[in-house]
C-alpha cells in the first residue's frame, strides 16, 4: 500500500493573526460608527418631515392622530396661508432684509479684514481684539439703547432701523480675516510690482483666494437676519412691514388649533435657506475647513 503523506497543519503567524484582529476591530468600529450616523440623521431629520407631513394633512389640529404619510395630501394649507394672510409681503420683507444684510456684511466684513489682515497700523492687534470682544454681548442687552437711538432718529418702523444694526458684523470680520491670512503675502507683492494699489490688490488678488469664506459668509449672514426675530419685533410695529419669524409667531397665536396651517409657514420660512446650503454647502465646508473653525 501506498503511503500517504499529510502535511502538518501549521498556524498562522502572529503578525497575521494580529492584522486580522485589527481589521475585524477597524470594521466593527465603522460600522458602528456608520449606525450611529445613521440614527442621528434620522433624528434630526424627522421634525422636517413630521412638518411637511402635517403642513400637507389639512385639517390637522392638535386632536387629530398623527401620521407618517398623509392620508390625503393637499396644499390647502399653503392655499390659505397665502390668501388669508399678507404672506407674500411678509416673505418679500425677510428676502429684502437678508439680501441687503448679506450684502452689506460682505463688503463691510471684507475691507475691514483686508485692513486687520493687510495693513500694519499703530494698535492692529489691541483693535482687533477689542472689536472681537463685541461678539461677547448679547443683543438683548443692546436692544433697549439701540430702540432708544433709532427712535431720536425717526428709524423705529422703518426697514431702515431694521437694517443699520445689522449691516456689519465682528464675526464676519473675524472670519475673512482669517481666510486673508492664508493667501501668502508674495502674491501681493507680485501685484504691487506690476503697479497695483490695495484697491486692485483687494479685489483682483484676495477676493477670488477667499472665495470659500465669502461663500461661508454668505450663509451664516442670510441665515441670521433671516431668522432673526427679537430686533424686528422690536423695531417692526406695523403688520405690512413684518418679517417671517414674528408672522410665524403670530400664526401660532391665532391659528392655535391648525396646525397645518402654522407647519406651513414653517416650511416656507425652511425653503430658502435649504436652497441657498445646498447651492453653496461645497463652500462653506471648504472655508470652514481653511479658516480653522472646528
Amino acid at each position: 500500500m501506498a503511503e500517504t503523506m499529510l502535511a502538518p497543519t501549521t498556524a498562522p503567524p502572529r503578525g497575521i493573526r494580529h492584522r486580522t484582529a485589527a481589521a475585524r476591530s477597524a470594521m466593527a468600529r465603522s460600522v458602528l460608527l456608520h449606525v450611529v450616523m445613521v440614527i442621528g440623521a434620522l433624528a434630526m431629520f424627522f421634525p422636517f418631515y413630521w412638518t411637511l407631513v402635517t403642513s400637507l394633512s389639512p385639517g390637522t389640529g392638535l386632536g387629530s392622530t398623527p401620521t407618517l404619510v398623509p392620508a390625503n395630501p393637499s396644499l390647502e394649507s399653503y392655499q390659505r396661508l397665502f390668501a388669508d394672510l399678507p404672506f407674500a409681503r411678509v416673505v418679500g420683507n425677510s428676502l429684502l432684509l437678508a439680501t441687503i444684510t448679506t450684502l452689506a456684511q460682505l463688503f463691510t466684513s471684507a475691507t475691514a479684514a483686508y485692513a486687520f489682515s493687510r495693513l500694519p497700523f499703530r494698535g492692529r492687534t489691541v483693535v482687533f481684539g477689542v472689536y472681537l470682544a463685541t461678539m461677547m454681548i448679547p443683543l438683548q442687552v443692546l436692544v433697549v439703547p439701540l430702540f432708544a437711538e433709532l427712535r431720536a432718529w425717526g428709524l423705529v418702523d422703518t426697514y431702515l432701523g431694521a437694517l443699520l444694526p445689522t449691516l456689519a458684523a465682528a464675526f464676519g470680520v473675524f472670519l475673512l480675516r482669517q481666510a486673508m491670512n492664508q493667501v501668502p503675502f508674495e502674491l501681493d507683492e507680485a501685484a504691487a510690482l506690476d503697479g497695483a494699489g490695495h484697491f486692485r490688490i483687494f479685489w483682483t488678488v484676495i477676493l477670488p483666494n477667499i472665495r470659500p469664506a465669502l461663500a461661508t459668509l454668505s450663509v451664516f449672514a442670510f441665515m441670521g437676519s433671516w431668522n432673526s426675530f427679537l430686533w424686528p419685533l422690536v423695531v417692526l410695529r406695523s403688520p405690512e412691514l413684518q418679517t417671517l419669524p414674528v408672522a410665524l409667531a403670530g400664526l401660532q397665536g391665532q391659528y392655535t388649533t391648525e396646525w397645518d396651517i402654522v407647519m406651513a409657514g414653517s416650511v416656507v420660512s425652511i425653503l430658502p435657506m435649504l436652497a441657498i446650503y445646498l447651492f453653496a454647502q461645497k463652500y462653506v465646508i471648504q472655508g470652514v475647513a481653511n479658516t480653522g473653525l472646528k
